[in-house]
């Protein structure tokens, strides 16, 4: 019952932060210089035109009513309809969401895959030559931003070896192998430089964890080292990794909008890339609230996980 309150009492403090969310991004995208009718009908367009298309898309209100109106709307289910292709937002959502949400599962994996073995081994001799090389190649993937690294990544993997496309996407409906393949370079663009990030992280909590006096008392009753290591020393490492992990949602949603735009991905990224160009107020908007929700509920999975990871940890108090 007490994580059945946790996640009541987690989800009641997200009703508010998703509303200013929403709030504080209606202002920014009110503020962006620009007209959405200018946008949508192109710089030929006469004054009578954008102000009778302004005037049609309901932009001539006040702010005030106008994100009053999109709440109300919102409130019960609908996102509103894009201005450009007059398409439901929801609609276009659920086209987009599942290549983003695959790409984020898959460069998650990529930077666990990568994360947990390697700061493992390299705890287990800190200083020794595996743990030198690792560090230099975390040092690296740190120091290159994702757009650089996936330029790279095109050049030697698509076009030097043609071991993965260049550009675009396979739906899993075309073969999972080829929806992998499509989606591999830009997951390791965005998923190596957080792995990199994790590496260095989880070695540190291992090594600490080593000098805990648990680990000396196993290794006291005769327990083999390498036992010691992963069935103790990481898995007590992993809290401070999931907190990381939540606080990286963020991160990796941003990256992908840069991501999608260099491999042809037809994700939210993209969506949202173009819906800027054109001032589509109720797709930014509906991508908004998509994100934050998003951030919200991998925070409460991580408080959750803590909860079932280690009993000890109790959210009976409301300081918790």
């Amino acid at each position: 019952m007490t994580v059945y309150r946790l996640a009541a009492r987690r989800l009641l403090t997200a009703i508010p932060v998703v509303w200013g969310v929403t709030f504080l991004g209606f202002t920014v995208l009110n503020l962006l210089p620009g007209d959405a009718a200018q946008a949508l009908l192109g710089a030929d367009a006469t004054p009578s035109e954008v102000a009778a298309l302004s005037k049609q898309l309901h932009l001539d209100q006040p702010f005030f009513a106008r994100y009053g109106n999109w709440l109300a709307s919102a409130l019960s289910g609908h996102l509103g309809n894009s201005l450009g292709s007059g398409q439901p937002v929801t609609t276009i959502l659920a086209q987009r969401l599942p290549v983003t949400f695959e790409l984020l599962l898959y460069a998650f994996i990529i930077s666990l895959l990568i994360a947990i073995p390697v700061a493992t081994l390299a705890a287990r001799r800190p200083g020794g030559v595996f743990d030198s090389i690792t560090t230099f190649i975390a040092l690296v993937g740190l120091s290159i931003a994702p757009y650089i690294l996936a330029l790279l990544l095109i050049l030697f993997f698509a076009v030097d070896l043609s071991l993965f496309p260049a550009l675009g996407w396979t739906p899993v409906s075309g073969g999972l192998g080829a929806n992998l393949r499509s989606l591999t370079l830009p997951a390791l663009s965005l998923g190596f430089p957080i792995g990199c990030f994790y590496t260095r992280l989880l070695r540190a909590d291992v090594l600490e964890q080593l000098d805990e006096d648990y680990v000396v008392t196993a290794h006291a009753k005769g327990l083999p080292g390498w036992r010691v290591l992963l069935r103790h020393a990481t898995p007590n490492s992993m809290f401070g990794l999931i907190t990381v992990v939540a606080l990286n949602v963020g991160t990796l949603l941003g990256g992908t909008v840069i991501v999608e735009q260099i491999f042809g991905l037809p994700g939210i990224g993209e969506e949202l890339f173009q819906a800027i160009q054109t001032r589509d107020f109720p797709v930014l908007e509906g991508i908004v609230v998509v994100f934050a929700v998003l951030v919200v509920v991998i925070g409460l999975l991580a408080d959750l996980l803590y909860a079932v990871l280690d009993p000890r940890i109790r959210y009976d108090n409301p300081g918790q």
